[in-house]
């Protein structure tokens, strides 16, 4: 029998009348920030960051590919993983379905990654992604958007999401897993790491994040920047699971790469 609440379709109703205001309310609310957003100073960008991509060397303008606004995800990978971050693979396995509709209202979609590209290009290929997906090995574009930190900075205390945490518990935060450690021994940021092919502290050096950039008159503009959970919304499956009866439901890490789910219960039988 189950242990949640029950109760007639007429309580079911008020309650969720009651809730449908609510909901109406963190709209009109989420509506308000959008627009703040937008009303953010543009910062103009004078340095000549390059990256590696499918069709060859780029400034941070042709990732724009022709359009005026660009958003970037930037996807942790960093050149000792050998393969991409789960959580950001979880999050990214959704831009192959909406990414053209981006396309169709000037703006471009991209990932950026640390990685050289001949690996960005074998994991997206495991994947089944097609878009675009540039590497910044080499650069400083990572680093000045607070996406990687040197060995120095972690033992220091980095700066992450405009504020200093150790990067442990941001990426802790930033994936939604509650701190606990499992009957083996191993925590949750060892599992995710694993899951990379790295250890932890290297798997910490690069952190997860958006950043927003106009184009006009030749000139980039950075936009706006999010980080840990103000990326909950580009997770689709989290928008989805807020909505099922036991919402996200999580005990410790859960989620996989799409292709490895089952792989340990294969193990097992």
């Amino acid at each position: 029998m189950t242990m949640h609440t029950t109760g007639t379709r007429q309580q079911w109703l008020k309650a969720r009348i009651d809730l449908l205001a609510a909901e109406k309310e963190l709209t009109r609310r989420s509506d308000e920030l959008a627009q703040q957003r937008q009303r953010l100073p543009w910062v103009r960008l004078d340095k000549d960051y390059r990256f590696d991509t499918d069709t060859g060397t780029a400034t941070l303008a042709h990732l724009f590919r022709g359009r005026s606004q660009l958003l970037v995800y930037h996807f942790m990978f960093g050149p000792d993983y050998s393969a991409g971050c789960p959580s950001c693979a979880a999050i990214a396995d959704g831009f192959n379905g909406f990414a053209v509709h981006l396309e169709n209202h000037d703006v471009s979609l991209a990932a950026v990654s640390r990685a050289p590209l001949a690996k960005l290009q074998a994991f997206k290929r495991r994947m089944g992604w097609t878009f675009s997906w540039a590497s910044s090995f080499g650069s400083d574009f990572n680093t000045d958007f607070s996406v990687m930190f040197t060995p120095e900075q972690q033992s220091a205390g980095i700066e992450y999401n405009y504020r200093k945490a150790p990067a442990s518990a941001q990426v802790v935060e930033s994936k939604q897993v509650q701190e606990r450690t499992r009957s083996d021994g191993e925590n949750p940021v060892a599992q995710v790491s694993k899951q990379a092919g790295t250890d932890p502290a290297t798997f910490l050096r690069d952190l997860p994040g958006m950043s927003a950039f106009a184009l006009d008159d030749g000139v980039v503009y950075h936009t706006y920047s999010t980080y840990a959970r103000g990326l909950d919304g580009l997770w689709g499956a989290y928008q989805w699971l807020d909505r099922a009866p036991l919402g996200r439901n999580e005990h410790g890490f859960w989620w996989r790469h799409h292709d490895k789910y089952g792989a340990e219960a294969a193990k097992v039988a």
